[in-house]
């Protein structure tokens, strides 16, 4: 089942570091079968506050996601990120196409 790599990054210094990242990143990806679902982008905020940018990248399955994360490739270009921007990252996974709002009530919510 799809998985997700989720980063609401609230601030980015842009610079050499940042472009050196932007540059590496999709070849770290590919191996993994990675791609970016949500990258930045305007958000039309319909309900509460919302600042900064939204980064979703989608693989196959969970993991493929937590594989690419720890990957050697990805870890050499993590700090070029992670020393230039602040926010939240995680993996989540995602849903079937059957998926119904109700079924998380069989989980126990």
């Amino acid at each position: 089942m799809t998985a997700y790599a989720v980063a609401h990054l609230t601030s980015v210094e842009m610079g050499p570091a940042i472009t050196t990242y932007l540059e590496a990143i999709d070849a770290t990806l590919a191996p993994f079968g990675g791609r970016f679902v949500i990258h930045g982008g305007r958000a039309d905020v319909l309900e509460g506050a919302w600042s900064g940018d939204l980064i979703v990248i989608g693989f196959p399955d969970h993991a493929s996601a937590a594989d690419w994360y720890g990957s050697p490739a990805y870890q050499a270009i993590l700090p070029l990120r992670r020393d230039h921007s602040c926010g939240a990252c995680f993996l989540i996974q995602g849903v079937d196409e059957a998926h119904r709002a109700t079924d998380i009530l069989a989980q126990g919510g």
